[in-house]
Formats: structure tokens, sequence, C-alpha cells
């Protein structure tokens, strides 16, 4: 019967990797020919990644490649008819002052309601409505906080500038209550309500509602029904996914406990988070893993409070690029787990309740790749594709955003032909600046990701393989 350990070095070994790309995509290059731009860049970055990696300077024929490439790809996104709606909402607020304005007002849109609804309520509340001692007061601060209510719930802000510009002039006010009139004048002259009152006027404007219209074909904005409903669908296919992962880790721990003869040598824990008594960095770390394989640190003994060993670290994922996405943030949690002490027993809660963790499993989970493969899954439902994304999304926008390539789609867009030197900008910062550090290495990143990538039937399957071959070999030791 084979140990426990090699049980489940086996099993990850064994479990197929349908998400994985090739390991050096320049060797693929004989099939990229004819590859979409995304692509072809994703080939060029990754040989220039190479190259310096080496300490050698890149070929020189991968610069008008990367130029090439990357404006075929903006020539893509542009496109009217099929391009990508984010980024030309992206470039008409580059080329368009007042679309730029409205941009900037409507990041600080929310904001400056809740500042306006606060100043409102602290004038004129119903319960303020119903102490004040005159008849033509509460009639007053009924108004203002009805006009306030509508201008909430239908964007019409402008509307409250005019009841106040209305109440102000009442001739009856300077004469009756100096505090009420200077409480009106103070909320007349906030910046807030200037904000929001030129974000409406701006609403108009031809190119802003382009602007808008662009946005919504995209998808639901921030804070609408539509986003709300989406992420709560987000929620729901993600909690489905850690349900498939608990199952397999389960079937998983069953099959260990049977290679040790013991019920109890491990066990699965859902939602750990780590404790602030780790020492490290915990901001920007993931510090709450969905699923993890624990092992008694003693699994001969019955202490009524075991301590256990982590085994397997399992974050679940709907698609390969929300796990693209996690990959950094799941790198900072393995260096704040190193920074447990070796003999401190810590305290992490769980789903299943508190459990005790020995320090040394978890300073012992390293970030080298040989490590993360036997440490570390990545879990997705989503079917493999035939033809992989090869460039991550955040960094086909950081290419699409740098200001050359807004520079050159406005070109584009006037009908002219954008003179792709202006893209060598874009290349520069690639291959010196240590903001593009990410867009360099996203290849590499993404084929880690996918290659820690695994579908839980997949991983049933192979737990069942060898579940079946072990029953196999001891079948014939008994005969």
């Amino acid at each position: 019967m084979s140990s426990p350990a090699l049980l489940l070095e086996n099993i990850l070994r064994d479990v197929p990797r349908r998400y994985r790309l090739p390991q050096d995509v320049a060797a693929s290059g004989m099939q990229l020919r004819n590859a979409s731009p995304a692509c072809a860049l994703a080939l060029v970055i990754e040989q220039v990644r190479e190259a310096t990696a080496h300490g050698a300077t890149p070929n020189p024929t991968l610069k008008p490649r990367f130029i090439e490439a990357l404006g075929a790809m903006i020539a893509e996104a542009i496109r009217a008819d099929s391009g990508d709606r984010a980024y030309q909402a992206m470039v008409l607020r580059h080329r368009a002052p007042q679309v730029r304005e409205f941009a900037s007002l409507s990041a600080q849109a929310d904001q400056d309601r809740r500042q306006i609804h606060a100043a409102v309520n602290a004038i004129a509340h119903p319960a303020r409505q119903q102490r004040a001692p005159q008849a033509w007061l509460r009639e007053a601060l009924a108004q203002l906080h009805s006009s306030a209510s509508s201008a909430h719930h239908e964007a019409h802000y402008a509307g409250l500038d005019d009841t106040l510009r209305t109440l102000l002039t009442a001739p009856e006010l300077a004469a009756k209550d100096a505090d009420f009139e200077h409480a009106l004048a103070d909320l007349l002259d906030s910046p807030a309500l200037a904000r929001l009152c030129r974000l409406e006027a701006l609403a108009s404007e031809p190119l802003v509602q382009q602007y808008v219209s662009l946005l919504d074909a995209y998808g639901p904005r921030p804070g609408t029904p539509a986003a709300l409903a989406q992420g709560r669908a987000s929620q729901r296919r993600g909690a489905a996914v850690e349900a498939l992962a608990v199952h397999a880790l389960e079937a998983l721990a069953q099959r260990l406990n049977a290679a040790q003869e013991n019920p109890q040598a491990y066990r699965v824990v859902s939602s750990m988070r780590v404790p602030a008594s780790i020492p490290g960095k915990h901001e920007r770390a993931k510090t709450e893993w969905d699923v993890v394989l624990l092992e008694r640190l003693h699994a001969k003994t019955l202490d009524t409070a075991p301590v256990w060993n982590v085994r397997l670290l399992v974050e679940a994922k709907s698609s390969v690029e929300s796990a693209t996405t996690d990959l950094p943030r799941l790198m900072r949690g393995l260096r704040l787990l190193a920074h447990a002490e070796d003999n401190v027993v810590y305290t992490f809660e769980t789903h299943q309740g508190p459990v005790q963790l020995n320090g040394a499993s978890l300073r012992a989970q390293g970030t080298e790749e040989s490590g993360l493969m036997k440490a570390i899954l990545y879990c997705c439902d989503a079917p493999a594709e035939s033809a992989p994304r090869m460039l991550n999304a955040a960094s086909r926008m950081q290419l699409l955003s740098a200001q050359a390539s807004l520079e050159f789609a406005n070109a584009q867009r006037d009908g002219q032909r954008a003179d792709p030197e202006i893209l060598d900008a874009v290349w520069q910062q690639l291959t010196q600046s240590p903001r593009w550090h990410a867009v360099l290495h996203q290849y590499a990143m993404l084929r880690l990701v996918r290659e820690l990538m695994v579908h839980p039937d997949d991983l049933m399957a192979t737990i069942r393989d060898a579940m079946g071959r072990s029953q196999c070999t001891t079948n014939e030791q008994t005969r």
C-alpha cells in the first residue's frame, strides 16, 4: 500500500491539466503565424521576456512585429461593428474634454449624492419638519425634502437647485429665520450640488450620450440593478464551483485516510481565514482560502485538540480569467503564510470551526513553481477552450490604454492613417519600465495559472482511478 504522501503526490501528478498552455510559447510560433493580433503580441512579449531573463538584448526583429501586432489589435478593438465597446468608450473619453469631465464627475457622483442627502436631512428631515413652530417653515422644509428626494430618485439635481433659489427669495425667510437661510445658502453653494448639476447638463451632450451608449453596450454599469444582479449570479457560480471542490477534496481525504488506515488522519475545511497573529503584510494578500486539505500532525494519537499540517490549498474559480487575476494575490498570500514561526501553533477560523495549524507547515508553502504544483490547485468547471487566449485581459487593456495607443486609435477613428511609429513609445515602456513588469511576464503567469488549474471532474476521476489501482494491488497481495 502506498504511503499517503506518495499517493497524494501521484494523484496531483496524474490529474489531467486540460487548461494547460505550451511550456515554450516561442516553440509554438509556427502555429501562430495566422493567429489573432493578441496571440501574436503574446508571442513577441514572451520572446522579449525570455531574452531579458537570460541577460540578452531582444532580437531587433521583435520591435516591428510588436508594433504591427499592437496596431492590428487597436484597429480590431475600434471597429464599429465588432470592436471592444469598453475600449471605444475609453478612446472617446481620451479625445473629448466634455466626455472626460462627465466620466470624472460620474466617478464621484455617488459620494456627492450621499453628501447632499445628508445635508438635506440635517436641515429638513421629517422629524425636524414636525418640530418646526411656524406653518410656513414646515411647508418650506417639506418642499426642500421632497425636492431632494425627487432629485435622488430621478437624477434631477437642477430641480433641487431651483427649489433652493426659490426658497431663498421667499420674503418671510430673512426676517423670520436667519439660521434656515444660511443653511439653504450653504447647500446651494455646495460643490457637490454644483458637480451633480454639471453632470446632468453634460448628459445631454451628443458625445456624452455616445459614450454612455458604448458603456451600456459593454455591460451594466456599477451600482445599477443589472450590475447587482450580475454580481449575485457570479457569486452563485463561485459558490457552486467551491462546492464541487469541497466534494472532490473530501473524496481525496477519504482515500488518504484509507491508505493511512486512520479515519481521522486527513480532513477538509473551507473558508480558512488567516489570523492576524501571523506576522507579515496582510494587505492585498489572500487571507481566506476556499478549500484546504489538512493532515493530522500526530496521526496515531487521539488528541482532543489536534494540530494539523496544511497539505493542499485549493481556490475555486468559475473562469480561467478570474484565476489569472487572482494569482498575484495568491502568491502574496503564500508569502504571508511563510512568515509563520516554526514552533508556533496558529488558530485559523473555518466554516467547520477553529483549527490549530502547525507553523512549520505554513512556512513550507513556498512560491517556487515546483513546490506550487504539489501544494496549490485552482479548481474550475469552465470548458477548456479550443484556442486558449494567450494574452490576458489585464495586459491587453494596459497595452490598449497606453497614451500612445490611445493617440494611435484616435488617429484611426478620424479616418487618417495613423503612423505606427507612435507605438514605439509602448515598446519602450514594455522593455524599460518597471510598471510594465506584469505585462512582460504575463504569459509566464498565465501558463502557471493554467498549469495549477484542474477540472473537479478530472480530479474525482483521478482519485477513483487511484482507489481502483490500490484495490487491485491489495487483492493481489492477499492471494
